[in-house]
C-alpha cells in the first residue's frame, strides 16, 4: 500500500521538525529539505535511521529536484525570527519570494496539494483587533520588518495565483506566536530570550513599557491545526494560533515565577515598526478544522523551561 510522501522545506527548524515526527507517527514518508541555515540536524537526528524520513540538504532558493511522486509540498523555509531576518533580509525575501516560487513549481509538477507556512506578520502593526483573515493588514513595506512581512504577503499572493491559474490544491496557515521545545536558545524570539535570561540569572529585557500584546501557542496544538488544515479542502489563508491575549510584562512576571529566577526586569526602546497588539480570530479555523488551542500558557511554558534546561545542562 502506497505510503503519502511529504515534502517539508524547512523540515529542520523549529515548527518544521515538529511536524516531521507528527507525520512520521501517523504514517507518512517525509523528506525533509533544509539548508541549515537557521535549522538545526539535533531537531531532527533521531529520525535519520527511519525508513520512512529522508533528508535533503538544499537551498530553497534554488531549484528543488525530488525524485518519485509527492503528495504533499509543504514550505515552512524561512527566516522566521527577528534576529535573523534583520541580519539577513535578502536572504528572507529569497525564501518567500523564490523558495515558494520554487515549491509551488515541485506541487504543480508532482500534482500535489500544497502547504504555505504564513504569518500573523501580514497583519503588521494591526489596526483591527482581533486579527480576522479578511483584513488587509497595516505594513510598512520599506521598514527594517518589511523584508519578512512583504515576503509572506508576496508568498500568499503567488500562492493563490498558482490555485487560480494551475488550480493547485492550495492551503495558507497564517502563524501566530510560536513556542516550546527546539526553539533556538539565541534566536531571538520573547519566549525564548526571557527563558534564556531568568535561567541564567542576566536582566529580563522588554522592549518598550511592556504592554504590546502577544497571544502564545504551544507548538503541539500548532501542529495539530498544521496537520487538520493540511488534510482539509480549505484554499484561503487560516488563522492558526493562541487567542489568549497577554502583554510583554505579563509573560516576563511569568516566566519569572515558573523558573525561580532573581533577574531584574530592564527596559529598552521598542524596535521599529514593532506590532502593538497581536491577537488571532480562530472562528474560522473553529468552524472549517475543529480546531483550536488546548494548551495553557503555564503548561505550555513549563515544558518549554524544562526543555532549556536540559539543553543547557548537555551543552
Amino acid at each position: 500500500m502506497h505510503k503519502k510522501t511529504v515534502v517539508i522545506t524547512g523540515g529542520a527548524g523549529f515548527i518544521g521538525a515538529h511536524l516531521c515526527y507528527r507525520l512520521i507517527s501517523e504514517g507518512y514518508s517525509v523528506i525533509c529539505v533544509d539548508n541549515f541555515m537557521t535549522g538545526s540536524l539535533d531537531n531532527i537526528r533521531p529520525l535519520i535511521k527511519d525508513k520512512d524520513f529522508k533528508l535533503i540538504v538544499s537551498n530553497v532558493s534554488g531549484y528543488i529536484k525530488i525524485r518519485g511522486k509527492v503528495d504533499y509540498v509543504l514550505h515552512c523555509a524561512s527566516l522566521a525570527s527577528p534576529a535573523d531576518y534583520l541580519d539577513f533580509p535578502i536572504q528572507t525575501l529569497k525564501a518567500g519570494s523564490l523558495g515558494t516560487h520554487n515549491a509551488l513549481g515541485l506541487a504543480k509538477d508532482k500534482k500535489s496539494t500544497f502547504m504555505l507556512f504564513s504569518t500573523s506578520e501580514v497583519y503588521g502593526d494591526p489596526l483591527v483587533h482581533p486579527q480576522k483573515e479578511d483584513y488587509w493588514g497595516n505594513v510598512n513595506c520599506v521598514g527594517v520588518r518589511g523584508c519578512y512581512d512583504e515576503s509572506k504577503r508576496f508568498a500568499e499572493a503567488i500562492t493563490m495565483a498558482y490555485h487560480r491559474a494551475h488550480r493547485i490544491n492550495t492551503k495558507i496557515a497564517r502563524i501566530f506566536n510560536t513556542y516550546g521545545p527546539m526553539m533556538r536558545p539565541n534566536d531571538g524570539r520573547v519566549v525564548s530570550n526571557f527563558i534564556n535570561q531568568a535561567l541564567f540569572s542576566k536582566p529580563i529585557t522588554i522592549y518598550g513599557k511592556g504592554m504590546q500584546t502577544r497571544s502564545f501557542c504551544y507548538i503541539e496544538d500548532l501542529v495539530e491545526g498544521l496537520y487538520r488544515l493540511m488534510r482539509s479542502s480549505c484554499h484561503q489563508p487560516v488563522n492558526l494560533g493562541n487567542p489568549n491575549e497577554f502583554t510583554i510584562m505579563e509573560l516576563a512576571k511569568l516566566i519569572l515565577k515558573l523558573t525561580g529566577s532573581k533577574s531584574k526586569i530592564i527596559f529598552k526602546s521598542l524596535p521599529e515598526d514593532d506590532p502593538r497588539k497581536r491577537q488571532p480570530s480562530i472562528a474560522l479555523a473553529k468552524k472549517a478544522l475543529g480546531w483550536e488551542p488546548k494548551v495553557r500558557l503555564k503548561d505550555g511554558l513549563n515544558k518549554t523551561i524544562d526543555w532549556f534546561q536540559k539543553m543547557s545542562k548537555n551543552t
